[in-house]
């Protein structure tokens, strides 16, 4: 196995002008050699989350003069939406392409969380190898394990890139050592498995063959990249087909249709056939691009084995065939793995709708989902029989929290519920429900707890081992149930010492009933503005979500009770003036700080007869049925 290493310094990689294929502009279908396209090379950078992947390619832009000497660059260049750059990780796959001597190399940056897998299963089909970046301490993750195994099944090679090795505790041996019995483990090929081994430190962009022997460039992963991952194989002579793998928009020209042209050629104006699920309909090319240095680049003809953009197909959707009108053939539609987690969303029906938001009706709502289903592949929409409502289905509860933050910041207010896992019937009948593995690390004396808490969610310990620091880590298989609101009591249970990574594992049998929440809810009796009066003497009965001041309304959720059940008190009540003077006090300086939720928290909060308001400035928890006395009334009947 060869070992390389990654720095900073500028290479000496040619620049706009001189990038030239004996001669012939790089627009230009470059060589082929019998069905290769020997100019080129497609590749995904796929790895878990915060091991560097979008980094490197950061320092793989920098090298290869992709931007200007004096240009201000922001770091995770690809991360482009404010969501990425907030939460430091990948949501959306982003390709890319640079130039390394005669070749081209397309980049496709894929996310690392388990949740928009869907995003990595559908990049896979437009590339011939990976690069499965693996950071030099933590080894090969759940979401590294995910991942592999799509790309090995598809026959792709990779290349094993351990990242981070300037860190205190790297340890690359046992790094590739892991990684080589989980490509064992996986079903590897002899071949998949003889991978070379790159060793890199993507924040100085250095790579060398040993960690006592750097380079000063990149020129390593470069030339491994060239020499080790194939050539795409096209049919340069056939009719052109294209497997569109994912959608993007332009206010200029419309909706615009990614993928890896298969065979042929494709130019502005040709008449095409879109061959879909239903019927193949005949359609026109707009405009055909390329991608180079972040942007689309208008071409005059595209051709086998790059990854290109088609405009001009309004109807066009994920999985859809592009294809000549000689030979309507489709290619193997795009198949992702199904949803296990579902919310009801439905229009915002509390007192507090129309404060802030711009799109409230469900008409709106119901077009804005709609349309995410046409890029977002692994969303599921179904209508409910009440007006208003529909059932949403995605991978997880980050999935599913990615588009209700999008869709507040856009401006929409909207009401979801508590997620639930989705079922589905066994061969013998039986109910079964989706398990994921989850990967925890935790201090040594924080064991106790979380085995406790993992137990009672029907988790399963497969794998445990002891670090000489101390540290415990653990491997689990528990019921997605058993992971809805499994965050925050985690990290209460190890003083925010924990971590924790999960990934979908299976379905298998129900695991049982899982015991419910410990603490109940406050709730709001009046409509008003909170008193630090009020909160004050009721602060005993748990904690408060709102400060003094903020308005709330009868049915809100405005705290945390400290015992099980829901308790309704009044906290609008002001304090009584009386004719005696009295020494003043200020009430806010005895009132505990409020507990600011984010989405996130929201969402883990909410129980079975719980909503969540989402509005572009406020989220509130609130009861389904904001009557006190028709809640009470309910209650007494489940009791009996």
């Amino acid at each position: 196995m060869s070992c390389f290493y990654l720095r900073s310094n500028s290479l000496s990689l040619p620049n706009a002008a001189d990038r030239l294929w004996h001669g012939r502009s790089v627009d230009h279908p470059g060589t082929f050699v019998g069905s290769k396209a020997t100019h080129i090379r497609n590749i995904a950078i796929i790895a878990h989350v915060d091991h560097g992947k979008t980094t490197l390619v950061d320092g793989m832009l920098h090298q290869t003069n992709v931007f200007r000497d004096n240009q201000q660059v922001d770091e995770r260049v690809l991360d482009s939406n404010d969501l990425e750059r907030e939460r430091g990780i990948t949501i959306t796959a982003k390709n890319t392409a640079v130039f390394y001597e005669q070749t081209t190399i397309n980049l496709v940056d894929t996310p690392g969380h388990a949740d928009f897998g869907s995003e990595v299963e559908r990049i896979l089909n437009m590339v011939d190898g990976v690069l499965l970046l693996v950071d030099a301490v933590e080894g090969p993750m759940p979401q590294t394990r995910f991942v592999l195994r799509h790309a090995l099944q598809r026959g792709l090679k990779a290349i094993l890139v351990v990242n981070k090795i300037d860190r205190h505790a790297a340890r690359p041996d046992w790094v590739v050592n892991e990684t080589f019995d989980l490509f064992v483990e996986l079903g590897a090929t002899d071949e998949q498995a003889d991978f070379p081994v790159v060793y890199t430190r993507a924040l100085e962009a250095r790579a060398g063959h040993s960690p006592e022997d750097l380079a000063d460039d990149l020129r390593p992963l470069f030339e491994t990249i060239v020499d080790y991952i194939p050539e795409p194989v096209v049919d340069s002579e056939a009719p052109a087909r294209l497997l569109v793998t994912t959608l993007n928009y332009s206010s200029y020209v419309g909706k615009i249709a990614i993928g890896r042209l298969s065979s042929g050629m494709l130019e502005p104006g040709q008449p095409i056939v879109l061959v879909t699920e239903d019927q193949p309909r005949p359609g026109r090319v707009g405009e055909v691009f390329t991608f180079r240095n972040l942007q689309r680049e208008a071409q005059e003809a595209v051709y086998a084995g790059s990854i290109v953009a088609v405009s001009g197909i309004e109807d066009v959707s994920i999985g859809d065939t592009i294809a000549a009108p000689e030979d309507p053939r489709p290619l193997p539609r795009i198949e992702v793995e199904q949803p296990t987690v579902r919310m009801t969303f439905s229009a915002n029906t509390s007192p507090f709708s129309g404060r802030s938001g711009k799109f409230l009706t469900g008409r709106q709502i119901r077009a804005r989902l709609v349309r995410e289903l046409e890029s977002n592949v692994a969303l599921r929409m179904e209508e409910t029989e009440t007006a208003g409502e529909w059932v949403v289905s995605g991978r997880g509860e980050l999935h599913l929290a990615i588009l209700i933050e999008t869709m507040r910041r856009e401006g929409y207010e909207f009401s979801v519920s508590q997620p639930q896992v989705i079922y589905r019937e066994g061969d013998r009948g039986q109910r079964q429900e989706p398990f994921e593995e989850v990967y925890i690390e935790i201090p040594r004396d924080c064991v106790g707890p979380v085995t406790e808490m993992v137990n009672r969610r029907k988790g399963t310990l497969t794998d445990t081992r002891h670090a000489d620091d101390g540290t415990v880590h653990s491997t689990y298989l528990i019921p997605t149930r058993g992971m809805l609101g499994f965050r925050q009591p985690f990290l209460t249970s190890t003083q925010g010492n924990g971590i924790f990574h999960s990934v979908f594992e299976k379905y298998d049998d129900y695991a049982g009933p899982i015991e419910s929440s410990d603490f109940g809810s406050l709730v709001s009796q009046d409509t008003g503005p909170a008193t630090a009066y009020a909160l004050t003497n009721l602060q005993q009965r748990g904690t408060f979500f709102v400060p003094p001041g903020e308005d709330v309304y009868s049915g809100q959720v405005i705290g945390q009770h400290i015992r099980s059940g829901d308790l309704t008190i009044n906290v609008c009540r002001a304090k009584v003036g009386t004719g005696h003077r009295t020494r003043p006090t200020k009430d806010a300086e005895h009132l505990a700080p409020h507990r600011t939720m984010s989405l996130d928290d929201a969402i883990e909060y909410l129980d079975t007869d719980d909503l969540l308001e989402v509005t572009p400035d406020a989220l509130r928890i609130r009861k389904k049925e904001l009557r006190h006395e028709i809640r009470e009334k309910a209650a007494k009947r489940a009791e009996l």
